[in-house]
């Protein structure tokens, strides 16, 4: 397959199954001077298991893709090749790669896609949920807080939420959603297109009954609302009502959840923490 230089492809891979690639991004691959990947450990393994012969890989991830995009746009304007891949899937969907090409079109560089396996687009297109409009989160932060702060502004949309989350994380980050989403639709779609796919369809507001033996990884997708959209307020209401769970004098309990929501002073939340008693 001729490719023309200076070019950067981005290029989507398996999530787990091989037969995935598709011969277009197979010959992109071979053809490409280099291949910048997020594990070129992971990426060598991947092309033998899939027959692909690649030149040269060249290690590009979240914590070096700003120092090495330069390197890599003076390559391209010198009439290299570059693909792109990431450890499975769509690359910069949520893996590294917008820097890189950002910097490519800025520099007037060509860039162009090859679709192909994307987490969130199967799970979305097997689980039986509602598709669109839907909001993606890739990972979610790791603390409490931060994951209310991020999916806040959302509680009051009509729309489905699709994130990545780990194992080990999994009913917490849940218990988290279903403070500030209420009650919804829920699917857990693991291990997509490998021999363990799994799809369980089940409720937002039952999360605490989901196996805790859970492997591989994990796309989940809550559904839109039902009903009544919850606002920010009522979610805010939530979070105090279960905060006065835990006691404590009125001010602070508004103190401790003044650190989880944003666009509340202390003041208005123990007035609206006064108002329910």
């Amino acid at each position: 397959m001729p490719l023309t230089p200076p070019h950067l492809w981005i290029v989507a891979t398996p999530l787990g199954n091989p037969g995935d690639l598709s011969p277009r991004a197979r010959a992109v691959l071979e053809a490409a001077d280099f291949v910048l990947a997020e594990d070129t450990r992971r990426a060598g393994l991947l092309c033998q298991r899939c027959g692909v012969s690649v030149q040269r890989f060249i290690s590009c991830h979240d914590h070096n893709e700003a120092e090495k995009a330069a390197g890599i746009i003076q390559a391209l304007q010198e009439g290299k090749r570059a693909a792109f891949i990431s450890d499975a899937g769509t690359p910069v969907m949520a893996d590294p790669g917008f820097r890189l090409v950002r910097a490519a079109r800025e520099a007037g560089l060509r860039v162009s896609a090859v679709p192909g396996p994307c987490a969130p687009v199967t799970a979305l297109s097997a689980a039986g949920i509602a598709p669109q409009p839907f909001t993606f989160f890739g990972f979610l932060p790791r603390e409490t807080s931060d994951q209310e702060k991020t999916l806040a502004p959302f509680a009051s949309l009509t729309t489905t939420i699709v994130f990545f989350e780990r194992k080990d994380r999994l009913k917490a980050t849940l218990a988290t959603v279903h403070r500030l989403f209420g009650k919804r639709e829920l699917a857990i779609c693991r291990e997509l297109t490998k021999d363990y796919e799994e799809f369980i369809l089940t409720r937002l507001e039952d999360f605490a009954a989901l196996p805790d033996d859970l492997l591989g990884e994990i796309t989940v997708i809550v559904g839109q609302p039902e009903g009544e959209v919850r606002s920010p307020r009522e979610a805010v209401l939530a979070r105090l009502a279960e905060e006065s769970q835990r006691g404590g004098k009125p001010r602070d309990i508004a103190r401790r959840v003044q650190q989880h929501v944003t666009g509340w002073t202390g003041k208005e939340l123990y007035l609206l923490l006064s108002e329910q008693h």
